[in-house]
Parts: C-alpha cells; sequence; structure tokens
C-alpha cells in the first residue's frame, strides 16, 4: 500500500462523487472549491491512476474512478453506520443485554421479576437471562451482567453488594419430634443434614460473638436446588441451612421452624456483577440503576 495516500482525500473524493460536483461538495465540506481539486490530484497522484475526468463544465468518473468509488463509498458507508451505532450504543436505552445469575429463589423470583418490570419501561431493551452457578468470564463478553451470593475473589470488576441475605438452620417439627431437639451446633454430628454445596457449616455465639465454631455436617440427602432442600426439611428428612428468603412460607405456617436461637449463621452477601468500563452503553447504564433503586422490593418477603 502507497503510505502517501491520505484517508481525507480519499474522502473527498467520495464525496466529489455523490454531490455531484466540486462546488456542493465543496459546501458540504465547508471549504472551497480549489481545496478538493488539490486533494483529488494529490489521491491521483499517489494512486498513480486518474480518477475523474474534469473540465470546466462537466466531470466524469474513469473506469479506474468507477471500481475505486464503489469500494470507498461502501467502506466510508460502514464506517459511518458504525459511528451512529456507537452514539446509539451510548445515549439510546436499546439493545440486548446478557445476564448470568444463580437459579433458584434469587434467580427466579427476584431477578426474573426484575427483569420484567425493567423491559416493560424500556421497550426498546431484549434481555438474554440465563440460570447457572458456574464461573462466568465477563471480559470475554459472553455476559454483561452477573449476579453471585457469598463472597468472591478479587478482580478487576465492579462488584456491586445489593444485600445481606440472612440464612437460617431449620428443621420440621415432625423431625424433631422423631429425632429429639438440638440445643448446641456440635449436636449436627448425630442428624440428619440436608446440604447443598457445603458440608461445612459456621456458627457464632449471640451472647458472645467472638466465640466461633465450625461443625461437618453430612445427611442422606444432597442437592443444590433451594427448593428440593426445603420440600426434603419439610417432609422431615433432616435439618437444613438455607436464607430465610428461600422459605418465609414454611416458617410463617410452621412447617419449618429455626433451630440454635443462640447462635447466628454469617449473612451472605449477594452482588451484581459487571465490567468497569466509563463507556457503557445507555441500557447497561439504565438497568443497573434500576436494580440498585429496585433491590430491596424485590426481596423483600410477603
Amino acid at each position: 500500500m502507497n503510505l502517501e495516500i491520505n484517508i481525507t482525500d480519499i474522502r473527498a473524493f467520495v464525496l466529489i462523487v455523490k454531490a455531484g460536483s466540486f462546488t456542493a461538495a465543496a459546501e458540504q465540506l465547508l471549504c472551497s472549491r480549489s481545496h478538493l481539486s488539490k486533494q483529488l490530484s494529490q489521491l491521483e497522484s499517489a494512486l498513480g491512476v486518474k480518477l475523474i475526468t474534469r473540465t470546466t463544465r462537466s466531470q466524469r468518473l474513469t473506469e479506474q474512478g468507477k471500481l475505486f468509488f464503489e469500494q470507498c463509498s461502501c467502506s466510508f458507508d460502514g464506517v459511518e453506520r458504525a459511528i451512529e451505532q456507537a452514539i446509539d450504543d451510548a445515549s439510546e436505552v436499546k439493545g440486548l443485554i446478557n445476564i448470568n445469575c444463580v437459579g433458584g429463589y434469587i434467580g427466579e423470583d427476584i431477578i426474573a421479576p426484575l427483569v420484567n418490570d425493567f423491559i416493560q419501561q424500556c421497550p426498546d431493551v431484549r434481555v438474554n437471562l440465563d440460570f447457572s452457578s458456574g464461573r462466568v468470564d465477563l471480559i470475554a463478553g459472553e455476559f454483561d451482567i452477573v449476579f453471585r451470593m457469598g463472597q468472591l475473589e478479587d478482580s478487576n470488576l465492579i462488584a456491586q453488594k445489593l444485600l445481606d441475605i440472612s440464612i437460617g438452620t431449620l428443621a420440621s417439627p415432625r423431625y424433631l419430634k422423631d429425632n429429639g431437639q438440638l440445643s448446641h451446633p456440635k449436636d449436627l454430628k448425630q442428624h440428619q443434614c440436608i446440604t447443598g454445596s457445603l458440608n461445612s457449616w459456621t456458627f457464632s455465639s449471640v451472647i458472645t460473638p467472638i466465640t466461633k465454631i465450625d461443625v461437618t455436617v453430612n445427611g442422606q440427602f444432597k442437592c443444590k436446588n433451594g427448593r428440593a432442600m426445603i420440600n426434603s426439611a419439610v417432609a422431615g428428612n433432616g435439618i437444613v441451612r438455607l436464607p430465610y428468603l428461600y422459605c418465609h412460607k414454611e416458617i410463617t405456617n410452621g412447617a419449618l421452624v429455626p433451630i440454635f436461637t443462640d447462635w447466628a449463621v454469617p449473612e451472605s452477601p449477594f452482588y451484581m456483577v459487571y465490567v468497569q468500563d466509563k463507556y457503557q452503553p445507555a441500557r447497561l447504564r439504565a438497568f443497573i440503576d434500576f436494580v440498585r433503586n429496585n433491590i430491596a422490593q424485590y426481596s423483600q418477603v410477603s
């Protein structure tokens, strides 16, 4: 490629052809006709071909000029569309948002309704909501926003804490009647426990918070689905540890009761995670603000 070719000369050539004359093109570019003529001469000299045959009364593209115009025009049209798209992306709330969230109660009863209300307010936004708890690479661009519970690894991502989720240790009255009451977390070692991803449960004393204890628990049933764990506990199959949000109804109707009221369970933070970028599309900024301003009402139990 000839490094002497100037992109502004090419743009001038394209505009001359599209405008139909040097005069009309000069008016669009707010420059003189002689300046455009000089740019065209520079471009022809750099290319080594004649692009436009011109007289005082008319101008005509040469065969080389026609071919060159067709290629350059498509390229400049593409650049203009890309610029328009980028500007729209930054200023207009529209387009696709890819969201990943843990499933179960958090995803289905908090995030999904929140997303549905957001798209009601923003009809030009489309949302792809994926439920999974696996590791997600936000930098790779598969998802724009991720929702996660628990402590997160340090990273260059923005992790906005939305909630501190209270967690309880619960059992059904039937289980306690058949297996006896528990007075201390250590008693769990002699009981059936319904577990998810963790087999070690941490407790801190309500009376002396610095007193902590970790208990290794086991049982016949292990599952990573909150609803299935609740159903198993209600059926009397064991003791379960879950966020109170998940099982508020069962606690209210007496199907499950909290145990170890003198021992607290560490709260679990719930985060919205996204890439740090001052040039975020308007749709992402709008959704992030919507979540921040409304998450509390969606997470209230009723």
